[in-house]
């Protein structure tokens, strides 16, 4: 990761993500869903996070392996944003990351 962004200037008052705009969910709920059983739960939330946060900041809830080891369940909700993360995680695999 180049520049995270620190959890209290992506959270609002109430600790939600402010890249989840859309969503009523504090940072908590939010881990707790990348940590569901459910792979097709974690596929939801984290191909959320990935398209909709920047990639410093979805990399402070996931590593690359972890996107990497879901990208099934991911992929589909990454839209506009897939090409740049199919890049990404292979240059990271490729660097054993």
């Amino acid at each position: 990761m180049l520049f995270p962004t620190p959890i209290a200037d992506i959270t609002d008052a109430q600790g939600r993500p402010t890249f989840l705009w859309d969503c009523d969910l504090t940072w908590e709920d939010l881990r707790a869903r990348l940590s569901d059983p459910d792979p097709a739960v974690r596929g939801y939330w984290l191909g959320t996070v990935m398209r909709q946060a920047k990639p410093d900041d979805a990399l402070q809830l996931a590593s690359a392996a972890e996107m990497r080891a879901v990208w099934e369940q991911v992929s589909p909700y990454l839209g506009s944003r897939r090409p740049f993360w199919a890049w990404y995680l292979e240059a990271m695999r490729v660097r054993g990351q």
